[in-house]
C-alpha cells in the first residue's frame, strides 16, 4: 500500500488532498498540526512519534530526522542491498513526501529556521526516481488528479518535483543568507559610496518565472521571457492589459524606463508627467498641469522618434488626452495608472495594435544587476543624490526662477538618457535630447538641431562634465539661458569663463549621471 508523508506549516488544502489520497487507498504519516487537521476530518493517520518510537523533542526542533523516516524516503529500490535494509530495521518506505516550510521571509528569526522540512524535501527530491515531493500548495490539485487517473505519478511529474523543489530549498536558504549577511552588517551601504566592502561576499538570487507571455527577445527569431526576483513586487507582475497584441521584451524593457522616469518627473515637481520612450531612450519628457497638454508637449519634442515608441502618464488617461493619442503617431505602448470610461474603447478602435497597460507605480530596485560573460556588474541602484541646495552658481550671471525650474527638469531627463548625454528644456518640457554619441559635442548638436530653437531661454543639461568650452557654445548657439552640469572638469575654469562671455548662467551639481 503507498504511503504519503505529510508535514505542513501552511495547511491549505492539505485535508482535501490526504482524503483524496485516502480515497485511493494511500497510507498517512503525519506529525504535530498536520496531524491533528486530518484526524479532526476523520481520516486514519500516523503519528510520526508512534512511527519511530521517539516524541518531537527541543521544543518541536526535531520530529522527523529518525531513519524510519529517512529511510523510507532515501531507499533505493533498485538496490537490493537498500531493501535489505529496509527489511533488516523494520522501515517502510514512503512514495509522496509533502512539505511547506516555516514562512521565514515573513517574520525572520532563528526559530523560523526549519530544518526537518528542507531535510525531508532534500531527500525525496533526490530519491524523485522513487519518491514524489510537492512543495507548493498549487500543485496539490496536479497531483492527485494525476494519481486518480494513472494511479502512480510518472517519471517527468516526479523530476518536475524535484527541480521546483530543490528551487524551493534554494529560494529558502537564499532568504536565510541574506537576512543572516544584514543582522550581521554584512549587507550593501547604499551610502558608502564607491566603498566595495558594502556588498556582500556572496550574492545569492532567486528568480522565478512569471505568466507574462513575450513575444520574442530583442528580435523575433530570440525566445524571450521574464522572471521576477523572488520576494520583489515588480509594477509589471501586476500589470492589466486591456488591448493589443502581446508585449515583447523591448515593450517591458522600454516601458520599464518610460514609467521609472514619468514617475521621477511627477515625484519632483508635483505635477503631472508624461514621457516617450524609444530605445529605452527618452525622445519626449514633459510636466503640466492639464494631461492632453502635457502629453501634446511630451509628442512634439521629437514626433518622427514618438512613432512606435512607449508612452507613459502618471495620471488616468482621458478623453482629451485620448483624442490627441489618436491624432498623434501611434505607440507601441501605452501605460497609465487608469483610463477613463470609454477611452479604452476610443483608443483601441484607432489604435488597434497599441498595447494599453494600466499598472502601479513602480518601486525601485534595492541593487541594479547587469550580466557579464561569466558574472554580473553589481551596483547601488541610480538614484539623485544632490538637489537644488547642494548646487552651486559659478557664472556671474544667475538663473531666474523660470530658468531654475527648467534646469532641475532638464538635470532630472538627462539622468535617464545614455552617455553622451545633453537634455534642452524649455517650460519643463523637453525639446532636445542628444543620447549615446561617443563625444559631448555632437550629442549638443543633436539636442540643438531637434529642439531647432525652441529652447531658446530654457535651460541645457549635461550628464557629465565639459571637457572643453565647445560644449558651451554649442549650448549658447541653441539658445539657451542656463548650463546645468556635474562639473569637475580640469578646464572648469575655461568653460565658466566661456560661459561668462557668452552672457550663460552656470550651475554645477557635483554628481555625474553616466548611463550605459
Amino acid at each position: 500500500m503507498p504511503r504519503a508523508l505529510l508535514s505542513t506549516y501552511d495547511k491549505a488544502g492539505v485535508v482535501d488532498l490526504a482524503r483524496g489520497l485516502v480515497d485511493l487507498g494511500w497510507d498517512l504519516v503525519s506529525s504535530g498540526g498536520t496531524a491533528a487537521a486530518v484526524a479532526e476530518a476523520g481520516l486514519a493517520v500516523t503519528d510520526t512519534a508512534e512511527l519511530t518510537g521517539f516524541p518531537a523533542i527541543l521544543g518541536h526542533r526535531v520530529v522527523t530526522l529518525h531513519p524510519k523516516v529517512h529511510g523510507g524516503i532515501l531507499a533505493d529500490r533498485d538496490d537490493p542491498g537498500h531493501l535489505g535494509d529496509l527489511a533488516a530495521h523494520g522501515i517502510e518506505p514512503f512514495d509522496l513526501v509533502v512539505v511547506n516550510l516555516y514562512p521565514f521571509s515573513s517574520d525572520p528569526s532563528i526559530e523560523l529556521i526549519d530544518i526537518g522540512g528542507p531535510t525531508l524535501v532534500r531527500a525525496a527530491a533526490k530519491n524523485f526516481a522513487h519518491v514524489g515531493v510537492v512543495v507548493d500548495p498549487d500543485d496539490y490539485v496536479r497531483v492527485l488528479g494525476e494519481l486518480q487517473r494513472t494511479g502512480v505519478l510518472s517519471l517527468s511529474t516526479r523530476k518536475a518535483l524535484a527541480r521546483r523543489a530543490f528551487a524551493a530549498i534554494t529560494h529558502y536558504d537564499t532568504a536565510i543568507s541574506t537576512w543572516m549577511a544584514a543582522e550581521s552588517g554584512d549587507s550593501v551601504d547604499l551610502d558608502e559610496v564607491g566603498d566595495p566592502t558594502g556588498f556582500p561576499d556572496t550574492l545569492e538570487l532567486t528568480y522565478d518565472m512569471v505568466d507574462v507571455a513575450l513575444r520574442y527577445g530583442e528580435n523575433p527569431h530570440q525566445p524571450a521571457t521574464v522572471y521576477r526576483r523572488r520576494g520583489a513586487d515588480p509594477w509589471w507582475d501586476g500589470v492589466v492589459q486591456h488591448a493589443g497584441v502581446a508585449l515583447s521584451y523591448l515593450n517591458l524593457y522600454d516601458a520599464d524606463a518610460a514609467w521609472g522616469l514619468a514617475h521621477d518627473l511627477a515625484a519632483i515637481t508635483g505635477q503631472p508627467a508624461v514621457t516617450i520612450i524609444k530605445h529605452a531612450n527618452p525622445c519626449g519628457a514633459s510636466v503640466g498641469a492639464e494631461l492632453a497638454t502635457t502629453y501634446q508637449r511630451a509628442f512634439d519634442c521629437d514626433p518622427r522618434s514618438a512613432f512606435g515608441g512607449i508612452v507613459a502618464l502618471t495620471e488616468v488617461v482621458d478623453e482629451a488626452t485620448a483624442e490627441r493619442m489618436v491624432a498623434a503617431a501611434q505607440a507601441d505602448v501605452v501605460i497609465a495608472p487608469g483610463y477613463a470610461p470609454g477611452v479604452v474603447d476610443a483608443l483601441r478602435a484607432k489604435r488597434k495594435n497599441t498595447r494599453l497597460l494600466e499598472a502601479v507605480a513602480p518601486t525601485p530596485d534595492d541593487l541594479h544587476l547587469r550580466p557579464v560573460t561569466g558574472g554580473l556588474l553589481v551596483q547601488a541602484p541610480h538614484r539623485f543624490v544632490t538637489d537644488r541646495a547642494d548646487w552651486r552658481v559659478v557664472t556671474e550671471r544667475r538663473p531666474t526662477e523660470a530658468e531654475w525650474a527648467d534646469a532641475e527638469l532638464a538635470w532630472r531627463v538627462c539622468g535617464w538618457v545614455a552617455s553622451n548625454a545633453i537634455v534642452l528644456v524649455k517650460d519643463r518640457t523637453t525639446w532636445g535630447i542628444g543620447a549615446g554619441q561617443q563625444n559631448r559635442v555632437e550629442s549638443g548638436e543633436l539636442a540643438a538641431t531637434k529642439a531647432a530653437g525652441r529652447a531658446a531661454g530654457g535651460a541645457c543639461a549635461s550628464d557629465a562634465f565639459y571637457p572643453f568650452p565647445d560644449g558651451i557654445e554649442a549650448a549658447a548657439a541653441a539658445g539657451v539661458a542656463v548650463i546645468i552640469q556635474p562639473g569637475g572638469s580640469v578646464r572648469d575654469e575655461s568653460c565658466i569663463a566661456a560661459a561668462d562671455q557668452l552672457g550663460v548662467a552656470m550651475v554645477l551639481t557635483g554628481e555625474r549621471h553616466f548611463k550605459h
